[in-house]
């Protein structure tokens, strides 16, 4: 077995089971893409097994910290087993689940969303990469499916030096003799599709599944009419809405074909069309002319895309997050809702917090926070591993 030894004091981390080693910690050793090595502190302790890259400033990713255990096909086995049985206890009402969050599962790289008898994963890491098929296979006997989607096409693939894949890996589709990549989910009594070859991340949103729900729980407690859905993707947010009653939403994206989804969830939920709008535009200068015309709405959602990938893109990150939510609290009516999100990993809960309350500031608003927002329950964050929360939120609400 191959080694990584780490340089003086560099082992406090992996003594906290945190599960990354940066490539500045490392002293020497090297190994193939993805090769299990075994990390050392400086005087020759072990710490933990791992995936080894060489392109990657993550340099090894940690896949257990007990020296007796053995990095095999029965290792992914008992954890894949794990990671789903989790899911088999949460409170999720939905078809979509994700059934394996990467590190937060001791599966570093793997993401695995599930929607309905279609499985879509993300193997983002050289380990991942290295035991994709053996994952794969696993992956449908945990299951029980037959299909299996490949989406490892985002940009954390070419960190690691990966070149971008995404077809289907098992099953081939092969449903009624087509290769049909659409499918359809329930949420909460609502009905939703995606399309796992064009969607975003593995086709759907899954993480804002409990922040849709209680979207719709405040807007019928505050008896709110009308909503912009900035960001607003395939309509998650729009469809919540109007299950609460809303009598308008304006459902703004840059996306055409997202837009067309959204008119679709519309009527697939039975909704009458003309109780939401589609703008196909861009949101900052949407909320700049509403603001010039003088309109305003009962409750608002900012769901971005992320502006800050890491740390070291937070300054330029902040000043856009301020913006919008500047325009945001002053479109909102007198005791309006906004809910706004952040699903930067370079933001922080706590540096999201100033940011928006310097919004505030600047709008010359106050505004009550009546609830913290996060990812979903199948969307854990372990205490070793605090990066993981990439996704927060506040629901707010505008005094006066």
């Amino acid at each position: 077995m191959k080694s990584v030894r780490l340089l003086p004091g560099k082992e406090r981390s992996l003594l906290r089971r945190h599960p990354w080693v940066f490539a500045g910690s490392v002293a020497r050793g090297k190994a193939d893409a993805g090769e299990t090595v075994r990390v050392e502190s400086h005087e020759g302790r072990f710490l933990a097994w791992g995936a080894y890259s060489a392109a990657s400033s993550i340099r090894v990713r940690a896949w257990s910290f007990d020296e007796a255990e053995r990095i095999d096909t029965t290792f992914f086995e008992r954890r894949l087993a794990r990671a789903i049985g989790l899911r088999s206890r949460l409170p999720i009402q939905s078809s979509g689940v994700r059934l394996v969050h990467g590190e937060a599962d001791g599966l570093p790289g793997l993401v695995v969303d599930r929607y309905g008898d279609l499985l879509c994963a993300q193997f983002l890491s050289a380990g991942a990469e290295r035991w994709k098929s053996i994952l794969a296979d696993q992956l449908l006997a945990a299951t029980g499916l037959s299909r299996l989607y490949e989406r490892s096409d985002t940009s954390a693939r070419q960190l690691e030096d990966l070149p971008a894949q995404s077809g289907w890996l098992r099953g081939q589709g092969q449903v009624d003799g087509d290769g049909d990549t659409t499918t359809q989910i329930s949420e909460h009594g609502w009905l939703l599709t995606l399309d796992v070859a064009q969607g975003h991340k593995t086709g759907f949103y899954l993480d804002q599944r409990d922040n849709r729900a209680a979207f719709a729980r405040w807007l019928k407690d505050l008896g709110a009419q009308s909503v912009l859905n900035c960001y607003s993707y395939t309509g998650g947010f729009t469809v919540a809405a109007l299950a609460a009653g809303v009598a308008e939403v304006v459902s703004v994206d840059s996306s055409a074909p997202a837009l067309q989804r959204v008119a679709s969830h519309v009527a697939l939920n039975g909704f009458e069309a003309s109780r939401n709008t589609c703008m196909d535009a861009d949101v900052n200068a949407t909320l700049r002319q509403y603001l010039q015309s003088g309109r305003r709405f009962d409750a608002i959602v900012l769901d971005p895309p992320k502006f800050a990938p890491t740390a070291a893109h937070a300054e330029r990150a902040a000043r856009a997050y301020k913006d919008i939510n500047r325009l945001a609290l002053m479109l909102l009516s007198p005791g309006g809702l906004l809910f706004t999100f952040s699903c930067s990993g370079g933001i922080s809960a706590d540096l999201f917090h100033k940011i928006v309350a310097g919004a505030g500031i600047d709008a010359g608003v106050n505004a009550a926070i009546v609830q913290r927002l996060e990812g979903a329950c199948d969307h854990p964050t372990t205490l070793e591993f605090p990066e993981g929360e990439y996704l927060k939120g506040l629901a707010l609400l505008k005094l006066g």
